[in-house]
Parts: C-alpha cells; structure tokens; sequence
C-alpha cells in the first residue's frame, strides 16, 4: 500500500494544477447539471424582486438582474451553452483539422500544397472580420456560433499534425510497414495518429477554455447566441447599463468565465507536462 501511494503515476495526479482544475471543473460543471433541481427557473420575471443584491435574500444569494431574475440559476443555464460551443466547436475542428493535417503530411505533393495554401490564406483573415462576415450571411444563433469556430480553428489542428506526420513518415517503423506492403490507410490508423494524439490533446484542452471566452465576446457584441437565451457573455453585455448600480450582474457570469477557463487551462498545462515528460518543468 505505502508503495502505491509513492508511486510516480499518484504523484502525476497527485499535482497541485490538476487538484486545483479539477475542482474548478467539478464544481461548475457539477452546478450547471444540478441546475435544473436546486435552482429557480432562469425565466422567471419577478419586477418586486428585481436588482436584489447578493446575500441580501437567501432564495437568491447572488442577487437578481433588472427583471427580478435569478442571477445564478441564469449564469448555470448560460453554462450549458458556453460549454456546448466550447467542447462541440473543439471537437469539429480537431475532426477535420486532423484529417486534412494527415493528408497533407502524409500524401504531400499536391494535396499538401492545396491545404496548406488554403490554410495560409484562412489565417490571413482577421477572426473579427471572418465573424461579422459570417454573421452577416447566416446570422446569429448557437448551432452557427459552433460553426464560425471550427471554422476558424481547424487550421490549427491541421499544421500541428502536418508537422508530426512530416517527421513520423520518415521513421523506422513507418517505412518498415510501408516495405512489407501495408495499406496507407493502415499505416496512418495504426502506426501515425496514435502518436501524434498527445500534442492535439493538450491543444484541444486550451481551446475549449479559448472558445468558451470567444462565444462570450461574440455574444457581448452581439454576433453570437441569441440574446434571449441566456449565456454568460449576454449576460455580461446586459450588466454594463448596470455597473455602477449593481455590479452583480456582470461580475457574477464574470467570475464563471474566469473559473471555468482557469480550469481548463490548468487541466491543459497538466497534461502537457504529463504527455510530454521531455518538456516537464520542474516544480
């Protein structure tokens, strides 16, 4: 037992970054879920009520908004749509970025050249511009905020595993398959993608807290969700009228952005260092 506990994949996760993220995540994550039975509807109008401040009314400890609403019951609902663009838009790109990375590595030539040109010329559009662009001829709503991301993301992906696969092509284990008569198809499955999984990883992981940050500005300007659903970056842009009168309005969705990213990024620099033991720093 006493070698367990020392053991070094305990002390991986023994790490004071990934108690710290994880309890970050567990909690919102755990609150947003729980939403439905412990806290009043998100909806609910009630002008008596209206601009209570925090703990000043325990059925609503973080305050009410300008329509007597419930500021936490609205900023856990908004949770669901933050984390739906977050982890939804991550998951396409990483989808289509991986493919069209291994291709272009892989294949090179003509089909290298076609990606990389096209992402070349994706990565020369200013993302405010490819927004206001996209919003303009689709509109605004959350399965279309979902899109513009993996939109504008899967080019990451897509130079990260380029990069891997330029250098996993020419290894020994590769070329050996690739002597005996193995399928390409089996070579990239079986022999290129698992070992390139760790560095997408921890990418994926930074750019679920970059997204859940991104869909709140968009929404703050007014390109993102709909403003009648809630999401803590409408919920920022309604408390601005509301800042020197009740700072609770914007403080509180605030704070959920700024825990939750801190989360992931801590959970995202733990697996760094445990997926790539080389680049580890010391603490």
């Amino acid at each position: 037992m006493a070698r367990f506990f020392q053991s070094p994949a305990l002390n991986r996760f023994a790490s004071l970054e990934f108690v710290l993220g994880a309890i970050l995540l567990i909690g919102i994550i755990g609150t947003i879920v729980l939403s439905g039975w412990i806290l009043p509807d998100p909806y609910k109008i009630s002008l008596s009520s209206r601009l209570v401040p925090p703990l000043q009314n325990p059925a609503h400890p973080f305050g009410t908004d300008a329509l007597g609403r419930d500021i936490l019951a609205r900023v856990a609902s908004g949770g669901w749509i933050s984390l739906q663009v977050g982890f939804i838009s991550v998951i396409g790109s990483v989808v289509f970025g991986v493919a069209m990375g291994l291709i272009a590595g892989y294949y090179r030539g003509v089909w290298d050249m076609i990606v990389m040109r096209f992402a070349d010329v994706q990565l020369a559009l200013p993302f405010i511009l490819l927004a206001i662009t996209f919003v303009a001829i689709v509109g605004g709503s959350l399965t279309n905020t979902i899109i513009l991301l993996i939109v504008s993301q899967w080019v990451q992906y897509a130079r990260l595993v380029r990069a891997s696969v330029l250098s996993l092509r020419e290894r020994e284990f590769v070329l050996a398959a690739r002597a005996i008569g193995v399928a390409d198809r089996n070579i990239i499955m079986r022999h290129v993608l698992p070992n390139l999984l760790g560095p997408v990883i921890v990418l994926m992981t930074l750019n679920v807290a970059n997204n859940i940050l991104l869909e709140s500005s968009l929404t703050f300007l007014g390109l993102g969700v709909d403003p009648t659903v809630p999401s803590w970056g409408g919920m920022l842009a309604e408390g601005r009228t509301y800042l020197q009168t009740a700072w609770w309005i914007s403080v509180v969705p605030g704070m959920a952005i700024l825990l939750t990213v801190l989360g992931l990024n801590l959970i995202g620099d733990w697996l760094r260092d445990l997926l790539d033991p080389t680049g580890r720093t010391n603490r």
